[in-house]
């Protein structure tokens, strides 16, 4: 294949702009912000775990509190009845006497009881409320966090795209000088060879693969003419010429 120096030089500005754009695209996809975003995000997505089974806890305490509660409330007001049975002077038979004086202490005591569950629930459930409120507090701290770093990603996300976008044009610009067939090339060679397709030969060295030319390939190199496209040996990647080649 034959080309003018000039479009061949071109190459190497179209292989600038590549490799700009493709380190922006990796700066992009690397950004720090991810992974801190990835991290953040697991750890708001286990507290909100943790807050949901706290939440459900208190909720559960609380309708077994309401339960403990309407309990003792059954038992005292049972209790009152039978009081108030024995001070009316209804009950005049000792058997029955004995009896409702044994029911009332007996109610008694299991109001104590009842009232002792209903004080060991209230303080579960004290403890249910303060975790709730701990969590909800590390929730919203953690999702503060989330948020300011998606704003910084979000950022140098629009900034990188910004300039990649003016380089995509730069590089339409310049490539539309160069001849078609040429530019094929250098685009079938740039994705087989890792996003390289062009280098410059300099003081006999491809910069493509970092390889110096034997005296055999420097020869060859003397020897073709300036429209020549010529193809390193060992990366096979366009070699062109400048004043620096070291001919």
């Amino acid at each position: 294949m034959n080309a003018a120096p000039a479009d061949q030089i071109r190459l190497l500005d179209v292989q600038a702009l590549d490799t700009r754009l493709a380190q922006l695209s990796h700066k992009r996809s690397s950004l720090p912000e991810h992974a801190e975003i990835e991290q953040l995000s697991s750890d708001l997505a286990q507290l909100r775990d943790l807050l949901v089974a706290s939440t459900t806890e208190e909720s559960d305490t609380a309708r077994e509190q309401t339960k403990a509660e309407q309990d003792v409330d059954q038992v005292r007001q049972r209790a009152v009845r039978d009081q108030q049975r024995l001070d009316s002077g209804a009950v005049s038979s000792p058997k029955d006497l004995e009896s409702l004086q044994r029911e009332i202490t007996s109610l008694a005591k299991r109001q104590g009881d009842l009232e002792d569950v209903v004080l060991e629930i209230m303080e579960r459930r004290e403890a249910a409320q303060e975790r709730v409120a701990e969590l909800t507090e590390r929730v919203s701290a953690v999702q503060a966090k989330v948020d300011d770093a998606t704003a910084r990603r979000d950022a140098a996300t629009t900034e990188l795209d910004a300039e990649a976008a003016t380089v995509t044009k730069d590089r339409q610009v310049v490539a539309e000088v160069v001849p078609a067939d040429l530019m094929k090339l250098y685009d079938k060679l740039r994705v087989q060879q890792g996003g390289v397709g062009a280098a410059r030969l300099y003081q006999r060295r491809c910069e493509g693969c970092r390889l110096e030319l034997n005296m055999a390939e420097v020869n060859d190199v003397k020897a073709a003419s300036l429209e020549t496209v010529l193809r390193c040996e060992n990366c096979h990647r366009i070699l062109v010429r400048t004043s620096e080649s070291g001919l």
